[in-house]
């Protein structure tokens, strides 16, 4: 970059300060917090500008915009385990389980482990990342290397063969995997 850093900010990012903040309204559901969003996306702006100037200098602030907002969503989904710290201590009632609950949930969540082992080692690791990790659907085929349509096949399949492991057992998907089977045959033979 030719010209100071300070210089190049106020003419390619500052201009777009009115739209900006437009956007931020419009996708930011806490208005108090658009000021302090606005700076903190000037200064994300300003420090890669200072490493190597974007070639198109509106669209860079509207990704970063979009980048810090789903920044914040994502941390608002964490709940911390130091902010939960020591129950006793904040003076509350326990909502006890009681045992049967207590045992029916981790007999659940027992089903829902075995029911993820018994996928193809692919589609498991598909379906972990869609379902557990919330990774969208490119993300997880530019990591794994394979196509979106590829992973749309393996989270299809991986949703089928765990809701016949919890709902219709492994038999029931043994009929369905002989009845698709036979149907193959017979189309064949037509």
């Amino acid at each position: 970059m030719g010209e100071p850093t300070d210089t190049w900010f106020v003419r390619e990012i500052l201009a777009h300060e009115q739209a900006l903040m437009r956007f931020l309204h419009r996708n930011w559901r806490d208005h108090d917090e658009v000021g302090d969003l606005r700076q903190e996306i000037y200064v994300r702006v300003y420090e890669a500008a200072m490493r190597q100037p974007p070639d198109s200098p509106k669209s860079f602030l509207f990704a970063t915009a979009r980048n810090l907002l789903a920044d914040r969503v994502r941390r608002q989904r964490i709940v911390s385990i130091t902010a939960v710290g020591d129950l006793e201590q904040l003076n509350v009632l326990q909502d006890e389980l009681e045992p049967a609950r207590w045992l029916g949930g981790r007999e659940a969540l027992a089903r829902l482990a075995r029911a993820l082992d018994r996928l193809p080692r692919r589609c498991r690791e598909v379906v972990w990342l869609r379902r557990v990790e919330d990774l969208p659907q490119r993300e997880i085929a530019r990591r794994l290397g394979i196509s979106e349509k590829t992973v749309e096949k393996h989270i299809a399949k991986g949703t089928r063969m765990m809701a016949d492991h919890f709902y219709g057992g492994s038999e029931a998907g043994a009929k369905r995997d002989e009845t698709q089977k036979t149907h193959a045959r017979i189309r064949k033979t037509t």
